[in-house]
């Protein structure tokens, strides 16, 4: 039986929510998509009339949200009514790591996706085709399949005619480029047991992508591969780290390296790039349910492996902030630090996961009181990820306070230190002199992200790191 869709439902209007369905959204014109969610707060921030206030910012996410909003794109709390009236539903909701119980620091926290699977087994009509879009452990699809099933069985005595198929067809976005890779994806995943139902979803993507960028697999697979991928591209950004300290301490310069190795058609120049550390909402939670699912299997010595990388990972972010301690005379108590960059990367406003977090909090316990900017980030946000409010310039004066700067001058104000966490293009294009001017002597710039150009630096008398480089200039 050939599955015609004219409707989709999307659970989760967060950051593959939202991108994904706007996309699917301006490509297959013909299909209404609804995106829902219980947070009202995020569903009116999608509504804003303000396209600069959307919840989440991604370079060309504003202009498909204009072209497609109300017209066959939609966003609303009304769960069940959508539910009910979907031929497919993706469930895209945060599985974050779980806290406490069985597998408690390592593996996923289903909770959420368990509720979805449920909400579609009540309200949903006739055939529906059930896609997980969450990053998910393999064999999450059983859950979902589980509980789906007993719905089925349940409509038999109820004389209701719900019938599902469940598909795994996993994201391989990256923040910042989120909308060009939905466009113009390297693959799209999907994987299922019906032939039926995986074209029903390969049709959806045909609109745009290329039959043979599209592959199936089984389910269990394309999980897995999911999980995979994001080990692999945090394994890589862990190896650049790692060499990156070795650099410093010999005279190499990481980004030489990085090119050189780069250029090797075997490896590859992708995720060479040396940094304060991977954030992000997935690396560090898919790779600490690798090491779960690999213990649970008894796999021991593969479980030691990814978690390595995630270790080394902490290792570096602890040795940036430590480093810049020791620079400033071994204590940082009562000197104004300057954070350019709280997002994990440029080009979006999520911050989990986010290197500046840990590297903060080092330095607000330390007693450094930290002014920071960040051209996307809300000031409310950066106050959750701190646990700790943000102080008004006049109250700015205790150890271990912090401010919000909107303004890249003001933030350097009679700053001790400054240190770029994230790589907006903004960083670049500093007037160090004009900087310099308003610091305190003497002044240090911190670079890990190697933003800077040390051209610029050949007149002041700033004293610049960056890193993996082993000259300070």
């Amino acid at each position: 039986m050939k599955y015609k869709i004219k409707s989709i439902c999307c659970i989760g209007a967060g950051y593959v929510g939202g991108p994904t369905m706007a996309v699917i959204a301006d490509k297959c014109p013909n299909v209404v998509v609804e995106v829902v969610d219980v947070n009202k707060e995020r569903i009116d921030d999608w509504n804003n009339e303000n396209f600069d206030k959307l919840p989440v910012y991604e370079p060309g996410l504003s202009e498909i949200i204009k072209r497609c909003r109300n017209r066959n794109l939609f966003f609303s709390t009304l769960i069940e009514d959508k539910i009910r009236n979907a031929d497919m539903v993706f469930i895209s909701v945060n599985t974050p790591t779980k806290t406490k119980g069985v597998g408690a620091g390592k593996a996923s926290d289903l909770k959420w996706v368990e509720a979805c699977a449920r909400q579609v087994a009540k309200f949903a009509k006739g055939h529906t085709i059930v896609v997980e879009k969450s990053t998910l452990p393999v064999r999450t699809a059983e859950v979902i399949k589980s509980i789906l099933e007993s719905s089925e069985k349940n409509s038999l005595t109820e004389s209701n005619d719900s019938s599902f198929d469940v598909l795994s067809n996993p994201e391989f976005l990256s923040e910042g480029t989120a909308i060009n890779d939905l466009v113009n994806p390297d693959r799209i995943l999907i994987g299922g047991e019906k032939e039926d139902a995986i074209e029903a979803l390969c049709d959806v993507y045909r609109n745009w992508v290329s039959e043979e960028k599209i592959l199936k697999t089984n389910v269990w697979s394309s999980e897995l591969a999911k999980l995979t991928a994001n080990a692999f591209l945090a394994q890589r950004i862990s190896s650049i780290n790692s060499i990156s300290a070795l650099c410093e301490e010999t005279g190499a310069d990481v980004r030489e390296v990085s090119r050189a190795i780069g250029s090797d058609s075997r490896i590859g120049s992708k995720f060479l790039q040396s940094g304060p550390g991977f954030g992000g909402s997935c690396f560090k939670k898919d790779i600490l349910n690798l090491v779960y699912l690999s213990e649970f299997f008894g796999l021991p010595e593969v479980a030691t492996f990814w978690e390595g990388v995630v270790k080394l990972n902490n290792w570096h972010q602890k040795r940036i902030s430590k480093l810049v301690v020791k620079k400033l005379f071994g204590t940082v108590a009562n000197k104004k630090i300057t954070i350019l960059g709280f997002a994990f990367k440029a080009n979006t406003n999520d911050t989990r996961e986010s290197s500046a977090i840990p590297i903060c909090k080092d330095l607000i316990e330390e007693g450094a009181i930290l002014k920071i900017h960040d051209p996307k980030v809300d000031p409310n946000q950066i106050s959750r990820d701190l646990g700790k409010e943000q102080k008004k310039e006049k109250d700015l004066a205790k150890e271990g306070d912090w401010i919000f700067e909107k303004n890249i001058k003001s933030a350097c104000l009679d700053s001790d230190a400054l240190i770029i966490l994230t790589e907006w293009s903004d960083y670049s294009q500093i007037d160090w002199i004009e900087i310099e001017n308003v610091m305190r002597k003497p002044s240090w710039i911190f670079d890990s992200r190697s933003v800077i150009d040390p051209k610029d630096f050949v007149k002041s008398n700033l004293n610049v790191w960056r890193v993996g480089d082993g000259s300070i200039l």
